[in-house]
C-alpha cells in the first residue's frame, strides 16, 4: 500500500513543479499570471497550445521542453492515481487508518508477533477468552485473512511495536518462526516497555536460557509440550481429555481461573475457612500460589491467604465471576 501512495506523492510533487516552472516561463515571455497558468495546463495536459502571439526561437524551445517534460509527468501522475483507485489502495488505506484508531484506543491488550500456526492458535484462544489482540507480521499477504487488528512490519523495529501499542499492552507473545527472531523481538519489546510480560516461543532447549536473559518472562517449547501431551494420552488419557475440555473446548460447564488478591482485598489476612469462599461463591479452590512462586495444592480450609496470593479455582462461569467480585477491594 505504501509503494503506490509514495508514487502518487512523487507524481503530484513533480507535476506541481512542472506547473510552477511553466508558469514562470510564460511570465518571462510576457503573459499575465492567469494566462501563464492557463497556457501551462493546456500544454501539459495535451489539450493544445493557445497563443495569438508570434513566438521567437527561445519561446519555441521552452514550449517544446515543457511539452516533453510536462506531458510525461502528467501521464505518470494520472497513471499512478488510476492504479491506486483501481487496485483498491484507497479502501485499504481507509481500513488501515480505522485499524490504527482501534489500536490506539486499546489498553491492556496482547501483541502476538508472528502469524504462523502457533500465533494463530494463541490469537484464537485469547480472542475467545475476551482479550483484545493485535497481530504483527512482516508478510502482508499472510495478514490479509486475519480477523483481528494487524500491523505489517518487522517486530524488531521500534516503530512497528509502537504502532501495535506496546506502551499500553499487557503482554507480548513472540511466536515467530526462528529462535533468533524471537530473541530480537523479546529484546525490542523489553527495551520499549520494561514492565510488559513477554511469552516467547523456543524451538531448541539451548535457546530457552537466552530468551530468559533477553527478558522473556515465560518460554514455551511447542515440541516439548506436544511430546508431553502425547505421552500423557498414553498414561492418563481421561485426565488429559478433561483438562482439554475445561481449558480449551468449553463444552463443559466448569472452568479454571486464577484470581490474584490485591492489598485491599477482604480475603487477605484470613483463611479459606474464615473467608467462606466455597459457601459464598460456590467455586472450589484447587491451589494457592504464593508471591514467591511456590504452590500449595489442595489447600485445607485453615490455609491462610494474603495479599499477592493467586487463587486457582474451578467452577461455573457464574461461580468464578462471583469469586472475582468477592476478592476485589
Amino acid at each position: 500500500m505504501q509503494g503506490p501512495l509514495r508514487r502518487v506523492k512523487i507524481g503530484l510533487a513533480a507535476l506541481g513543479l512542472v506547473v510552477v516552472a511553466g508558469t514562470v516561463g510564460f511570465l518571462v515571455l510576457g503573459y499575465s499570471l492567469l494566462d501563464s497558468v492557463y497556457q501551462t495546463v493546456l500544454t501539459i495536459t495535451t489539450v493544445g497550445f493557445d497563443s495569438h502571439r508570434q513566438l521567437h526561437t527561445g519561446a519555441k524551445v521552452f514550449n517544446i521542453l515543457l511539452i516533453l517534460v510536462g506531458v510525461g509527468t502528467a501521464l505518470y501522475t494520472f497513471s499512478v492515481v488510476f492504479e491506486v483507485l483501481v487496485e483498491g489502495h484507497v479502501r485499504d488505506l481507509v481500513r488501515r487508518r480505522r485499524m490504527d484508531r482501534d489500536i490506539s484506543a486499546m489498553a491492556g491488550h496482547v501483541i502476538v508477533c508472528g502469524w504462523g500456526r502457533v500465533g494463530r492458535e494463541v490469537a484464537r484462544f485469547l480472542a475467545a477468552s475476551g482479550r483484545e489482540v493485535v497481530v504483527v507480521d512482516r508478510d502482508a499477504t499472510r495478514l490479509e485473512p486475519v480477523p483481528y487488528p494487524v500491523v505489517v512490519g518487522d517486530v524488531t523495529d521500534d516503530e512497528t511495536l509502537e504502532r501495535a501499542g506496546i506502551s499500553r499492552a499487557a503482554t507480548m507473545v513472540a511466536a515467530l518462526d526462528t529462535d533468533s527472531d524471537n530473541l530480537y523481538a523479546t529484546m525490542a519489546g523489553k527495551s520499549l516497555q520494561p514492565d510488559i510480560q513477554i511469552i516467547a516461543r523456543a524451538r531448541s532447549d539451548s535457546s530457552e536460557p537466552k530468551l530468559r536473559r533477553a527478558g522473556a518472562d515465560r518460554v514455551v517449547n511447542p515440541q516439548q509440550l506436544g511430546g508431553d501431551r502425547m505421552a500423557a494420552f498414553v498414561t492418563q488419557p481421561h485426565v488429559v481429555d478433561f483438562i482439554d475440555v475445561v481449558m480449551h473446548e468449553g463444552s463443559l460447564e466448569f472452568r479454571l481461573q486464577e484470581v490474584e488478591l490485591p492489598v485491599a482485598s477482604p480475603l487477605a489476612g484470613g483463611t479459606l475457612s474464615s473467608a467462606q469462599v466455597r459457601e459464598r461463591t460456590g467455586a472450589l479452590i484447587l491451589a494457592i500460589r504464593r508471591p514467591d512462586g511456590s504452590f500449595i495444592t489442595n489447600p485445607t480450609p485453615h490455609e491462610s491467604i494474603g495479599a499477592g496470593d493467586v487463587l486457582i479455582g474451578i467452577g461455573t462461569a457464574e461461580q468464578l465471576a462471583a469469586l472475582v467480585q468477592f476478592a476485589a477491594p
